[in-house]
């Protein structure tokens, strides 16, 4: 799987519970924290699911 479909899928993800937070009357400063936080989590996912596995030797 490639990076960008990866990031894609992951800024739907993050975009949902952004939209559900600001439903739930969250304030703002909470929402943008916890989006910050999911975006690194996503990266360093994304990073180590898509990443190509060294040769060997």
């Amino acid at each position: 799987m490639s990076f960008g479909i990866y990031a894609i899928g992951f800024a739907i993800v993050i975009g949902g519970l952004i939209y559900g937070a600001y439903l739930l009357h969250v304030p703002a400063h909470w929402i943008a924290v916890g989006a910050v936080v999911l975006l690194g989590i996503g990266i360093l996912k994304g990073v180590t699911t898509t990443r190509q596995k060294d040769p060997a030797g």
